[in-house]
This record gives structure tokens, sequence and C-alpha cells, in this order.
């Protein structure tokens, strides 16, 4: 008989209640506290049935675990104070406010011997996973297409900080991808960013193109904007999010010296007949597993309590590849003001993206 791990959530904002949400309906964990320091919006919990508490110091010794879901100026803080309390921890991306920041915490939790992971959760969806090992079944790896194209409502830019810098696509959305880039195909080396306003005339990009260099000699290209209507995005295809009217689209094209894969469909395109694959021979496609749609937050969950319950993982985000995405992010964002390539060792470790 297995016991079911406890854990606090810090944040009760819209992340953070996504986190109760799955937390009540998994076994695998308990919520001992929901720490929230906004007194009225601790009494609409309380009015839930939930035991929200103001600080950490008023959460139940029980407690073993926390996810942190707070604004992201809050992450280190917040996770050192759990760290210090000998807990494990998953905070929402990004790790940090910034790269120093986000390294010492991950060396605070090596040195503690304490298990700290990062909340990228699109590598728990069961179709990430086989993605990565189907890349096997089409040779030395080339390169990768993506676009994510998601026109954000009008009404979305009402709010002011939604108009300040560092809220654009850029620094929001393809941390994301990034991160899953990563998960898939490996180490990114370079990017190299143009930025476009033209859209929706602020003085954030509305649009962004991205090239990635990744380590195993593979090319990337991204495009990403919150202006430009498509079909093609994470969440239009895979149907995660409710409030983002699904597609069942393909957005991410990866060739290989052997065919080419679409995902998330995980359609392959390879071999037809025997003798060279090049250009005068078709490719034969061959359709996708296809997988009982998840919430990848409830995924994510009870993969973090395996692995506080003594467990292996290879798919959770650690705070090393927390790190790796912020890096890529940011070097992203300074090459769309530097106009130049810029390597993750060419990101000042204070730097915001701003």
């Amino acid at each position: 008989m297995t016991t079911s791990l406890p854990l606090c959530i810090i944040g009760a904002g819209s992340i953070g209640m996504r986190h109760v949400e799955v937390a009540t309906a998994s076994p695998e964990v308990r919520i001992t506290a929901i720490v929230e320091p906004h007194a009225p919006r601790r009494d609409e919990l309380a009015a839930q049935g939930l035991n929200a508490v103001a600080t950490l110091d008023d959460v139940p010794a029980e407690t073993r675990a926390a996810i942190i879901a707070t604004p992201t100026q809050d992450h280190a803080a917040s996770a050192h104070a759990c760290l210090s309390r000998g807990w494990a921890v998953l905070v929402e991306k990004p790790t940090a406010a910034t790269l120093d920041e986000a390294r010492a915490l991950v060396a605070d939790a090596g040195a503690k011997g304490l298990l700290l992971f990062t909340g990228h959760h699109r590598r728990c969806h069961p179709f990430s996973i086989a993605a990565r090992d189907a890349l096997a079944e089409i040779g030395d790896l080339v390169g990768v297409q993506g676009i994510w194209s998601l026109r954000k409502h009008n009404t979305y830019y009402d709010v002011d900080w939604r108009r300040a810098p560092g809220a654009g696509p850029l620094l929001t959305n393809l941390t994301h991808e990034i991160d899953l880039l990563r998960f898939l195909i490996g180490d990114m080396t370079e990017a190299t960013a143009l930025l476009s306003s033209a859209r929706r005339g602020f003085v954030i990009e509305d649009t962004a193109a991205v090239a990635f260099r990744f380590a195993n000699g593979a090319l990337g290209s991204f495009l990403i904007s919150d202006a430009g209507a498509s079909p093609w995005s994470f969440e239009a295809a895979s149907y995660e999010n409710p409030a983002i009217a699904g597609s069942g689209e393909d957005y991410i094209r990866i060739t290989g010296t052997e065919g080419a894969l679409a995902f998330p469909s995980l359609t392959r395109w390879g071999r037809s007949g025997p003798g060279e694959i090049e250009w005068s021979k078709p490719l034969a496609p061959v359709p996708g597993q296809r997988f009982e749609r998840i919430d990848p937050l409830l995924a994510q969950i009870e993969r973090f309590a395996a692995v506080v319950a003594g467990g292996e993982d290879s798919v959770l985000c650690t705070g090393a590849d927390g790190i790796a995405a912020m890096e890529m992010t940011l070097a992203a964002a300074l090459s769309g003001k530097a106009g130049k390539p810029i390597t993750p060792a060419d990101v000042p470790g204070d730097y915001t993206g701003v």
C-alpha cells in the first residue's frame, strides 16, 4: 500500500489552482496547505474547504514537498525557503527571475541533496515521450521547423502589464517550445532572433522568428506570434487548454537523413523501398500511435510524487533543464535586441530579457 505525498501549494492564482485541482484528484498526493498571503483570497479558499495559510511557517509539519506557483520574481525566495525546510520542490516555469537566481537555487538543492524540478509539463504528455523515441527511426537529425501562432483577443491587452516589456510571446510563450525541443532533440548552443511589433504596435513584440543551432549539428527555426490567427500551436494540436480552440493540426516537423516526423500526431515519413533514400523516390507515411488525452499537470504531479518516494524519472524537467530553457529563451531575447547570434555564455546572469 502506497502513502500519498503530503505537499503544500504556494500561490492561489490561476496556475496555483490548477495544481490544487490535480492534487485533489490524485491519490498519490495530499494537500496539507495552500500558502496565500492575501487574506480575502484565503477566506475564499477556506469557504471551499481548503486549508489556506498566510505563510510557510503555518504549513503543517508533516509536509514533505511544495509546488511553487507564485509570480516569477518570488520563485527563488520561496524555493530556497522550502529547501531550507528539507522539502522537495517543483517550481513553475521559469525556474527564477534571472539565471543567477536559478543557478543559485539549483546549487542549493544539490548541496542539500534535495529534489528540484521546473514545471515544464508538456514533457509529460504520452505523445511527447513517444516522439522522443520515434526520432531514432528517422536517422541522423537534420532540422526542425515549428510554428506557434495564436491570435490573442484584443481585450487581453487591456491589462497594463501585458503591454509592458517582457510580456510578449518571446518570453511568455517561447520558453515552453524551447524546453520541448530540448526534450526531443537535445541541447541548443546558439539562437538568432528577429522581432516585430508591426501588427499590434506595442512596445513589446507581437511576432518573433528564431533560428537555433543544436549541439548534435541539427538546425531549427520557430515562428511565434500572438497576432497571427492560425490552427498551429501546441495547445490547438493537443487540445490541452480548454480556453484555446483545438485543431488537431501538427505544428512541428522534424527531418532526418532517413525520414521525417510530424508532431504531435507522430506521423512518420520514411523508406518506401530498397536503396538510397533520395528525392526521386516517394516517402511512405506511417500513422502515429494514438493516445488517450490526459491532464499533463496531473501526470506531472504524480511523476513528482513517485520520484520523492524514491523512484527514477527521465521525463520531468530538472532544475538544470529549467536553467537551459531559460538560457536559450534569454539568448533569443538578447539576439533580437543585439541583431546577432547569441550563445548561452553570452547571456548576463542578471538579464531578464528586457
